[in-house]
């Protein structure tokens, strides 16, 4: 096998194991990743608010 492709071969490799990283990254992110806009609105009432964290 001559060096050019040789150096062509490992490129190319770099490259495929490059772009599957960033696809399994892109896909975790995008699983993981909560839309404000899908979550319901948190309505705060009076007895939510007038409790502090540290009460039981």
């Amino acid at each position: 096998m001559s060096l050019t492709m040789t150096i062509v071969m490992l490129i190319f490799g770099w490259l495929t194991v490059a772009a599957a990283m960033l696809w399994g990254v892109l896909r975790i992110t995008r699983r993981h990743h909560h839309h404000p806009a899908q979550s319901a609105p948190v309505v705060k009432t009076d007895e939510t608010t007038a409790h502090h964290a540290s009460a039981h």
